[in-house]
């Protein structure tokens, strides 16, 4: 089968604008990308800001607003997920002093997940950023206190989750600080 060389003028019209249209459709989302970019510039660990957001769907074509509800959400599910490991783990141990520090954290992590960071989304939605701020805060204080409830011999099985947990709350709140300046 022989191939043309050369094409008629109204395919490589056809193909241009066809490359336009895929340029337009691709540039929300390389705005997006500048806007997550520039935001996560903006919060101490660039890194993991970059990898969670571009990470999920919600992010794209989202306002700093958005990105910070995506990021709360983010750090909601985590800290669940964190508290149903420490039930796991709870159950799995037969040692009396990791199952009081287990339970020490399930008691600080419960109010994080059942009420600090739902009324912290709520608060953020209705702009009232300083109030999500605090809420959101608490979550990392709360991994904190939980980490250095383990001492000596006795070794945090929790120490990853608490340390990520700090982190993309430290994340989500250098967002919210970015709503807060306007």
């Amino acid at each position: 089968m022989k191939t043309s060389i050369s094409s008629p003028p109204s395919s490589s019209l056809h193909v241009l604008l066809l490359l336009l249209l895929l340029l337009a459709i691709s540039l929300p989302s390389i705005q997006c990308d500048d806007l997550v970019e520039q935001i996560c510039k903006k919060t101490p660990f660039y890194d993991l800001c970059i990898s969670t957001l571009r990470s999920n769907s919600n992010s794209t074509n989202s306002d700093v607003k958005g990105l910070a509800s995506v990021m709360a959400d983010i750090l909601l599910a985590n800290a669940t997920d964190t508290l149903n490991y420490i039930r796991a783990q709870i159950n799995q141990t037969s040692d009396p002093q990791m199952e009081r520090a287990l339970a020490y954290c399930a008691e600080l992590y419960i109010p994080v997940v059942k009420y600090n960071l739902p009324q912290a989304i709520d608060a953020l939605s209705k702009g009232q950023f300083a109030f999500a701020s605090d809420g959101i805060s608490d979550a990392a204080r709360e991994a904190d206190a939980c980490e250095k409830n383990f001492s000596g011999s006795l070794k945090s099985p929790l120490s990853d989750r608490n340390k990520l947990l700090h982190s993309l709350s430290d994340v989500a709140v250098a967002i919210v600080k970015v709503l807060q300046k306007g």
